[in-house]
């Protein structure tokens, strides 16, 4: 970065014609260049660099590049293959803030990632990335990475989506928006919800208060994201209607699931005889969503994960997807992707090891 700023320091010390030739022959010897890249809107400019200029203060720290702002343009100052990543990277987010996106740190390390990996082809899906649904303050609820995009494509295209990642993926969060935008759109009349009861290690039939009571505990991220789409008060009356139900694991059954969308999580703790149940409940019009990591087992000892066994069994029949966000899917605070790579690093470490 040393370099960049003798740079400046030299273009305020140009008084003579020796001084130009002076500085370009600096710029020719450190192989520097600049390109300008023109904005139309000059809200755009001031929505790309963010609040005191933090978004551009990261692709200057990560590429050693200088990004200054004019009236409709932006110029990159800097080695030749670093001006042409920031050129796309700013391309992409560009695209973002014309479609009114907030562009955010977790954005802007994203695609930089992708484009570091000689991958910015895949980052420009992100500016067709269509809306799911509108959350009740009004937020859209769309695919955020390349990954999540896959995710609800398959979703879209599939009777039966299995999504596999680490914690902070969307999984949940994207099959409930989905779930809910069927519903409104009255391609299916319910929305089931279940998961395994087995982090506490206790039976539901020793846990106070009724059925409903009983499997709340374990159903509450599903509920978050139901109250977050559709409000409590519009969430209630579903679930007296029985247009949306939660039912435990154990309690589907001898049922047939017609006209539904059905979402079972945190399936890496189902048994291989629960999976096999749920997943032969599917009925006519019906679309069946599994999530689960799995890596995060609670299982007894001795106990083969359903999720696991359901990935290998089902991976070549039609209609059925399996989909495996990874840590750069993570859509979470950047402390949980951080935490997710560390974790992963250890466990490649012990694999070695074995």
């Amino acid at each position: 970065m040393w370099e960049l700023k003798k740079i400046c320091y030299l273009m305020f010390q140009i008084n003579t014609k020796y001084d130009i030739i002076i500085m370009y022959i600096y710029i020719w010897r450190v192989k520097k260049t600049e390109k300008n890249i023109k904005i139309n809107n000059i809200e755009h400019i001031a929505a790309l660099f963010g609040n005191y200029d933090e978004n551009i203060h990261i692709l200057e720290k990560h590429y050693n590049v200088l990004i200054t702002a004019h009236s409709d343009y932006i110029k990159i100052f800097g080695d030749d293959n670093a001006v042409d990543l920031v050129s796309e990277v700013i391309d992409v987010l560009s695209s973002l803030v014309n479609k009114g996106e907030i562009i955010t740190k977790q954005n802007i390390e994203y695609i930089m990632n992708l484009a570091d990996d000689g991958n910015i082809t895949a980052a420009n899906q992100l500016k067709n990335m269509q809306c799911i649904a509108v959350t009740t303050r009004g937020k859209p609820v769309k695919p955020k990475t390349i990954g999540q995009q896959k995710y609800v494509q398959a979703i879209k295209n599939n009777t039966i989506t299995i999504g596999i990642g680490p914690a902070g993926t969307g999984k949940t969060y994207l099959a409930v928006a989905m779930a809910v935008a069927a519903f409104r759109s009255k391609q299916i009349n319910r929305i089931i919800l279940t998961r395994p009861a087995v982090e506490a290690g206790e039976s539901l039939g020793f846990l106070p208060g009724d059925l409903q009571q009983k499997v709340d505990p374990y159903l509450r991220p599903l509920y978050d994201a139901l109250y977050e789409m559709m409000g409590a008060d519009m969430f209630l009356r579903c679930q007296e209607r029985g247009d949306i139900e939660v039912a435990p694991l154990a309690y589907m059954r001898g049922r047939t699931l017609d006209d539904s969308f059905i979402i079972l999580d945190e399936a890496q703790n189902t048994t291989c005889e629960q999976m096999k149940m749920f997943l032969t409940r599917l009925g006519n019009g019906s679309k069946i969503v599994v999530t689960g990591d799995i890596t995060q087992i609670d299982l007894p000892s001795g106990k083969k994960s359903g999720l696991k066994e359901a990935v290998s069994v089902l991976k070549n029949i039609e209609d059925i997807a399996i989909i495996k966000l990874s840590g750069r899917d993570v859509v979470r605070h950047k402390l949980v992707q951080a935490i997710i790579n560390a974790y992963e690093k250890r466990e490649e470490r012990g694999n070695k090891n074995v």
